[in-house]
């Protein structure tokens, strides 16, 4: 799973175009509501530049990766939305489906195929930085029989590019 998860992270890297709307690095906490054991949580998500943008709501597609401390990997793409609200704050909220691998035999979720949400409130810097808090879930939607979920807390820093 490990040799995995590296693979589709140098790929992630080396080809997505340089001219990449924003990246995000996130750190965090698990949340499992199975009998899972919570750890560190690490994301590296990619928005690419929106192909809505109206007044104050942008849509773009976007892909994520995660990992956690006990060896647990995501990896999804997906439809990232942003409402832009007055004085540099923002609220985000995405939907990914992907590919989960469960390092520790607790952390099981059901199925390989989980659907990732995400809602999260921050603030933008000048100099194209941002930080955010948000609230991750990745769910199987009822695709398997067992179907524990797991949540993700995480303090993300956003780069625009």
């Amino acid at each position: 799973m490990r040799s995995l998860l590296i693979t589709a992270l140098s790929l992630f890297v080396c080809l997505t175009p340089a001219s990449a709307q924003e990246w995000v690095f996130g750190v965090g906490a698990t949340d499992f509501r199975a009998p899972g054991e919570d750890s560190l949580a690490l994301d590296l998500e990619y928005r690419h530049r929106p192909f809505v943008e109206r007044r104050v709501v942008s849509l773009a597609w976007g892909a994520h990766m995660g990992l956690t401390g006990e060896g647990d990997g995501f990896v999804g793409g997906g439809l990232w939305a942003r409402w832009q609200g007055q004085g540099g704050w923002f609220v985000d909220a995405s939907v990914m489906p992907g590919l989960y691998g469960a390092g520790a035999a607790g952390n099981s979720l059901g199925a390989a195929v989980q659907i990732r949400s995400l809602l999260g409130v921050g603030k933008a810097f000048a100099g194209n930085t941002a930080l955010s808090v948000a609230i991750s879930h990745k769910s199987n939607a009822g695709l398997a029989d067992a179907n524990p979920g797991m949540n993700v807390y995480s303090l993300r820093y956003h780069i625009r590019f």
